[in-house]
């Protein structure tokens, strides 16, 4: 079966205000820097301070005229996710685009976030399965908000073990990450159902960047003096076979395509328009794993989340 060339086409922004979580580089960023240059006011929601600081300037280079700011959110620490909720909720400015971006990628080791789960299911889908509850009330109270999640190829996992969602029995770091990721992609879909169902407003699509250069998959030595050996082999492949990469401009444009396209819909999953879905230009639909399309696992997924999190979307 061909899939569609969809056709992406940035609109003016202006006014707009927009939320790109892990917007100090890589695909955050180039999402950010686009967003801003289309008109938006655009919050880069970053762990690292100094990291944002030198975002921006690079954004202010390129686009003058733009006007990001930074705040402050480290997924890995619900804590830190209910500050930032918190202080944009306080502020009432209606949020126009969220943009689940953020993550981490196969520690070599299990490692955990502050509240004790298993690091990338925590941060890359709990982490931001908060955030959004958080930010519920200023997607609702704009007139056509939109919130998209970035999810992976990695995402085709045959099942997901909601008992050991953690990994506590057995940590694989690829594995883990599928989960995750596949959880973000679960999420995504029924967050868009349940919009639907209560009348919120709010279209949550995802999108996945194939194999994109970023510092995701090529810089990653958490704690080490030394990239990972899976780093330093993706290092290695982006000088031997570059045409199974994908440059960050073309790597963002499914979930620009996601976030700005008037064509776009809910519970749609957008991916580049290439071979398997990892290289090529252009935007098309993504395939979609079984699970994602599983509304019962869904479901189970979100009741998990929930009491995990300690947060409550509205019935």
């Amino acid at each position: 079966m061909v899939k569609p060339d969809l056709t992406l086409e940035v609109p003016d922004l202006s006014g707009r205000f927009a939320v790109v979580t892990g917007a100090n580089s890589g695909l955050g960023f180039g999402l950010a820097k686009t967003l801003a240059a289309a008109g938006a006011d655009v919050v880069l929601a970053v762990r690292s301070r100094d990291k944002g600081e030198a975002a921006i300037a690079e954004i202010r280079r390129t686009v003058p005229e733009a006007k990001p700011t930074i705040r402050d959110l480290d997924l890995a620490s619900l804590k830190s996710v209910a500050a930032l909720g918190e202080e944009l909720v306080a502020e009432s400015r209606p949020i126009d685009i969220l943009i689940n971006n953020a993550g981490v990628m196969t520690p070599p080791q299990r490692q955990e976030t502050q509240d004790g789960f298993e690091l990338q299911f925590g941060t890359n889908h709990l982490g931001h399965f908060a955030l959004t509850a958080h930010l519920l009330p200023l997607l609702r109270a704009a007139e056509s908000a939109r919130v998209v999640t970035v999810s992976s190829l990695a995402a085709t996992q045959r099942n997901l073990d909601c008992a050991d969602a953690n990994a506590q029995r057995a940590y694989k770091p690829m594995r883990s990450y599928g989960i995750a990721k596949l959880a973000q992609l679960m999420f995504a879909f029924e967050l868009d159902r349940r919009s639907r169902g209560s009348g919120w407003r709010v279209m949550s699509n995802a999108a996945h960047p194939g194999l994109s250069k970023t510092n995701l998959l090529s810089g990653a030595s958490y704690g080490r003096e030394k990239p990972t050996l899976g780093a330093r082999m993706t290092q290695l492949t982006w000088r031997l076979l570059p045409f199974m990469w994908l440059d960050v401009d073309e790597g963002i444009k499914p979930a620009l395509y996601a976030v700005v396209s008037p064509d776009a819909d809910g519970g749609k999953y957008y991916g580049p328009r290439g071979f398997y879905e990892t290289v090529g230009g252009g935007v098309t639909f993504a395939g979609l794993p079984r699970l994602a399309r599983s509304e019962a696992d869904s479901k189970r997924l979100w009741r998990l989340s929930e009491e995990l999190t300690g947060v409550a979307y509205p019935d």
